[in-house]
């Protein structure tokens, strides 16, 4: 397996995240129903992500292959290319966040993506909140996780 390198995303990396977002939400949210085209995805990440938020790629063998953004202390996207789950690269992504936002971290996601439930609760974080999901693009039901450090 090729080394994955954790790095900020610059704005020629823009497509590339974007392309993990999309195959990642096909992949892992087959039911839920996007409210964006992939274009307006690309848009979305060239135009603000990348260039607006804390963005970082993993890249492997000069490939993107994850994409995690931090915006303020909340994990708003982690999305990896479905081929290079269970490698341990979310793990790094969010051991990568902890640091970067010691003091606390909280994310949503939306309630039928169970993986992702179980991933977040092995780092810690604590499911405090459940929608109904009429506070989402989606209008899916979702689920707020807060991870927050032990004493220092």
């Amino acid at each position: 397996m090729s080394r994955v390198a954790l790095r900020r995303a610059t704005a020629t990396d823009a497509g590339a995240a974007a392309d993990v977002w999309l195959r990642s939400f096909a992949a892992a949210l087959p039911t839920v129903v996007r409210p964006h085209s992939d274009d307006d995805v690309r848009t979305y990440f060239r135009e603000v992500l990348v260039l607006l938020r804390e963005t970082w790629v993993a890249e492997a063998a000069d490939r993107v292959v994850g994409v995690m953004v931090l915006d303020g202390d909340q994990l708003s996207q982690l999305y990896l290319d479905p081929d290079w789950r269970g490698l341990g690269i979310g793990n790094r992504f969010v051991d990568l966040a902890k640091r970067r936002r010691p003091d606390g971290l909280s994310l949503w996601t939306f309630q039928v993506n169970q993986p992702a439930h179980r991933f977040y609760e092995r780092h810690g974080f604590v499911a405090v909140e459940r929608t109904d999901g009429s506070g989402n693009e989606e209008q899916e039901p979702d689920v707020r996780y807060v991870w927050r450090p032990g004493p220092r």
